[in-house]
């Protein structure tokens, strides 16, 4: 039975959305307490700042067990969180994970990120031991439907994302950005589309800040940039006009004294700071000060709105493709579930089989004609193998279940 949990930037405020994030550091361990629980043979979690979704193929239609687990994990009371979220079930299942994955259950409709940050569920999913048969199938089936929607519609022709849309949020603060500093905090793909569109857009200098040097160069040669460590940052925050972070941290990078000490030396200069990181990287009292323009993931809602009606568009396009593909999927199932009827039947049969053969061969070997153990051997391999659905019949017959015996002329192929 396919399951999927989850909130997202629709039902949970970010706040909410922080305490029942996972740390991509413990993941692994956390993949593995949730696919201890009884009712799962197979697990998967997607957490991003917009969403976390549990994927699970499991014994049990409820996601009670699932509520109890994620509220346990994160050390909440499950009575809080549970107006927050929401869950499916089978072909529900299959239908929400791709919409998803194209992005049409984004903030930002048609975002291409997403699915980049489902790969990356499923591969964690996969070191971690989590995956089997058919969520691993799932994904795999999930991941072609996108490419097939990016292909076939044209969800993906506007460049509207978080990152492109905090570009723009700048722009309207600034004007031309030839003459300002951008600092980026990490070296994530959000940081990385940030850094593409600064450049798009003319920006005068690039700063990259990132635990690894190395990362951080990469993006900041796309400018006329440099690179920096983390813990270096107040020594250039004074220089920033723009600072956008996205880090995985689980504390904040920026404290409101830092950035006090940056706007004294610029002079009070004013700085436009776009905090997408879920936990926040900047303090919210940065938002307090003068000068400062501080807006996180959720502010965007009111500016993400241009470019999007071709999106929508091809979003009923996708949706129809979507529905197809699910029908396929389902198909699959199926198949998978008359598989296993058919391999315990024959696993029964086999077993009825030896016992028969075997009660023969002691017959033989005990001096019994062999053409009577022959005829012995049929007669109880028959009544054996028949006797079951023969007793079955009879009841279904004596309570007027006609689809069951119509079923049964059908499965051995009897003449009415």
């Amino acid at each position: 039975m396919l399951l999927t949990l989850g909130l997202n930037h629709n039902t949970a405020p970010i706040d909410i959305r922080e305490k029942l994030a996972f740390s991509p550091d413990r993941l692994s361990h956390s993949l593995q307490s949730l696919n201890k629980l009884a009712s799962i043979e197979e697990a998967a979690i997607l957490s991003t700042c917009n969403r976390t979704e549990i994927y699970c193929d499991t014994t049990t239609q409820q996601a009670d067990e699932l509520i109890t687990w994620l509220a346990a994990h994160h050390q909440l009371d499950e009575n809080n969180i549970r107006n927050y979220l929401y869950s499916h079930t089978e072909h529900h299942s299959i239908k929400h994970m791709s919409r998803v994955a194209c992005g049409l259950d984004s903030m930002v409709l048609g975002e291409p990120q997403i699915l980049g940050q489902m790969k990356t569920a499923y591969q964690q999913a996969a070191e971690a031991g989590t995956l089997g048969k058919y969520l691993g199938r799932l994904f795999q089936h999930t991941f072609q439907v996108a490419k097939k929607v990016r292909t076939d519609t044209a969800i993906g022709s506007s460049p509207v994302s978080v990152a492109f849309a905090g570009v723009k949020l700048a722009q309207q603060i600034f004007g031309d950005l030839q003459d300002q500093t951008a600092l980026l905090i990490g070296a994530g793909e959000t940081i990385e589309l940030s850094a593409q569109h600064l450049k798009e857009q003319g920006i005068g200098r690039l700063i990259v800040a990132n635990r690894t040097l190395e990362k951080a160069h990469t993006i900041a040669s796309q400018g006329n940039g440099y690179a920096i460590e983390i813990k270096d940052i107040p020594e250039h925050l004074s220089e920033a006009d723009i600072i956008i972070s996205s880090t995985a941290s689980s504390l904040p990078i920026l404290g409101k004294g830092s950035v006090e000490t940056a706007i004294a030396k610029r002079k009070h200069k004013p700085m436009f700071m776009m905090d997408l990181a879920v936990p926040h990287d900047i303090e919210k009292e940065v938002g307090s000060l003068s000068d400062v323009y501080l807006y996180c993931v959720d502010d965007l809602k009111s500016i993400v709105d241009v470019g999007l009606q071709s999106r929508r568009e091809a979003a009923e396009q996708a949706e129809d493709i979507i529905d197809i593909q699910v029908s396929h999927f389902q198909t699959w199932i199926r198949a998978q579930d008359a598989s296993k009827t058919i391999y315990q039947l024959r696993t029964q049969s086999d077993k009825t089989r030896e016992e028969v053969l075997q009660k023969a061969i002691n017959s033989l070997n005990n001096g019994q004609p062999a053409e009577h153990v022959l005829q012995r051997l049929a007669s109880d391999l028959t009544n054996k193998i028949l006797h079951a659905p023969s007793s079955t019949l009879k009841q279904a017959a004596s309570e007027g279940n006609n689809e069951l015996l119509s079923a049964a002329q059908q499965l051995f192929n009897l003449k009415k």
